[in-house]
């Protein structure tokens, strides 16, 4: 285990180093909905006033109010095409945003990472000073690799090459982290752990933008950190 602040090299074991479709339909359902109820609107109040008679014609004050009611079934209809426009602008300008992640090495919420040419990365921010005891597990729980090391304050990049307990080397793949800290007085102490990765590709198959690592997605409102390769 070793601390720097340039960037991790491989070496055995670990190393440290300091350093919007569903509103759309919602819009469009509520559309159909209030312009059914404009249409059937205006036909009734154009058979009204059709069959209104002469001699007892339809109040002007009952007349003023549906017209006024007109109005506002004609103002929802507007707002409401104003809004699905909105949302689709916003998607587009999210899809925009996603895309331009591609390439990039980011740092996000989460435990599990991709093994990946011979290294994964994790960010492990430590309250305070200590031992940690790292375990890696691979994609069915099964533990490969156990590791006790001493980690910093703050935040820092935690590398395992894939060497497994047996000496083995682990398949590529994803791998998840658990991190039990201590302080030097020996109490427990938290470390949060984030992943680190190149993101390849956007999946847009939800209608939510997902940065793609590997197989792994990452929303974009988990990121926490972008360094641009």
């Amino acid at each position: 285990m070793a601390v720097s602040n340039t960037s991790p090299t491989t070496t055995a074991g670990f190393q440290n180093t300091s350093s919007t479709t569903s509103g759309s339909s919602t819009v469009s359902g509520s559309q159909t909905a209030i312009a059914g109820n404009f249409d059937q609107f205006l036909s009734l109040l154009t058979t009204q006033l059709k069959n209104q008679s002469p001699l007892d014609p339809l109040d002007t004050n009952q007349f003023t109010a549906q017209l006024v009611q007109f109005a506002g079934v004609e103002q929802q209809l507007k707002m409401n095409d104003t809004l699905s426009a909105l949302l689709t602008l916003n998607k587009a300008t999210t899809t925009t945003d996603a895309v331009g992640f591609i390439g990039a090495t980011i740092t996000a919420d989460g435990a599990t990472a991709p093994l990946k040419n011979g290294a994964a990365y994790w960010s492990v921010n430590m309250a305070s000073a200590g031992t940690a005891n790292i375990t890696v597990k691979d994609s069915s729980g099964s533990v490969v690799r156990t590791m006790t090391t001493s980690l910093a304050a703050g935040e820092q990049t935690v590398q395992w090459d894939g060497s497994t307990s047996t000496g083995a080397i682990a398949p590529a793949g994803d791998y998840t982290i658990t991190v039990d800290a201590t302080d030097v007085s020996g109490q427990a102490v938290v470390a949060k752990t984030e992943i680190i990765g190149v993101v390849d590709s956007i999946d847009l198959s939800s209608g939510t933008p997902m940065l793609k690592i590997g197989t792994i997605s990452v929303p974009i409102d988990k990121v926490k950190k972008v360094i641009k390769g």
